[in-house]
């Protein structure tokens, strides 16, 4: 089976390659094709990584709009995939920090109470992604409350009984572990 991945990844470098080379050189149909594959493994990628998020269609747009603004970087003598997902990670990591700020207003007044009765239901469903999963416990709380529950860092704070510093820390240190666990997954 691993000769099978190996050779549709293989594929898919070479087709995925071969489409944006035409792209540049102008050929719509070409490009419609390949941003049509890209949005299909940019959302498995994320939702594999991240989990089911509301804002993960958002960030396959935010990538193929990127995409589409750095297609005259992409230097056909490289491999294909490392340029795409390093596009990836950063719009993965932008919409993780941008989640926080686009909450609903209602969603970010909720009591303490409320989001400690729902924490069987962040571990259940927010924190199905293989990558949020594999942080430390303090590092995935600290995300979890702030990026994707969306409390501000003193209500998040609080609520794990920690000083604001230290969870600002706690989310910095599980963005950067993100990103580097994104990074060795893409290589």
């Amino acid at each position: 089976m691993a000769v099978t991945e190996n050779a549709a990844f293989a594929a898919d470098e070479e087709r995925w390659s071969t489409l944006m080379v035409s792209a540049q050189a102008g050929h719509e149909g070409d490009y419609r094709c390949l941003l049509g594959e890209l949005s299909e493994v940019v959302l498995h990628y994320l939702a594999s990584r991240i989990g089911p998020q509301h804002y993960l269609d958002d960030c396959v747009q935010e990538t193929l709009i990127a995409v589409h603004q750095a297609r005259h970087t992409y230097d056909s003598s490289r491999r294909f995939r490392p340029w795409l997902f390093a596009i990836v990670r950063h719009k993965a990591v932008d919409a993780l920090r941008k989640n926080q700020t686009v909450q609903n207003t209602a969603e970010r007044q909720r009591s303490f109470e409320e989001v400690e009765t729902g924490n069987e239901q962040i571990e259940n469903g927010v924190m199905s992604g293989r990558l949020i999963n594999s942080l430390p416990l303090d590092y995935r709380e600290a995300i979890t409350l702030t990026k994707i529950v969306g409390l501000s860092t003193a209500e998040a704070a609080t609520h794990l009984g920690i000083s604001q510093s230290a969870l600002k820390v706690r989310v910095h240190r599980a963005i950067s572990k993100l990103r580097q666990m994104m990074e060795a997954d893409t290589l």
